[in-house]
């Protein structure tokens, strides 16, 4: 199993997780979340004083698929969170050791 984390624009989230949907992956964990990288941030105009924003708001989606649905689910991801513009975001791949389900202690692939 593998942990996939996502960190996309918040003006793209719905699109990946309509994508996501379709694909039969419904599971996911949704932050909202501040960050920076190579954007830097960004300059706004707030009462007539110009601001300098340097943690951008981002959202992350975090989802345990089995190996074989990795690549698919990072091309979904890929082909709906790109814009082509620097901010677009990044993907992560962990390896997952185990999975248990709270409420029965059920543990493995069935839990997901």
């Amino acid at each position: 199993m593998r942990k996939i984390e996502a960190i996309i624009r918040p003006e793209k989230f719905e699109c990946v997780k309509s994508a996501l949907e379709e694909m039969g992956i419904i599971g996911m964990t949704v932050t909202d979340v501040r960050g920076r990288g190579r954007q830097r941030g960004t300059r706004i105009q707030f009462r007539g004083r110009e601001m300098e924003i340097d943690l951008l708001h981002k959202v992350k989606i975090e989802i345990v698929v089995e190996e074989e649905a990795v690549d698919s689910v990072v091309n979904a991801v890929l082909e709906n969170a790109r814009t082509g513009e620097i901010g677009d975001g990044k993907i992560f791949i962990m390896q997952v050791e185990d999975v248990i389900r709270v409420r029965t202690g059920e543990r493995g692939r069935t839990v997901l």
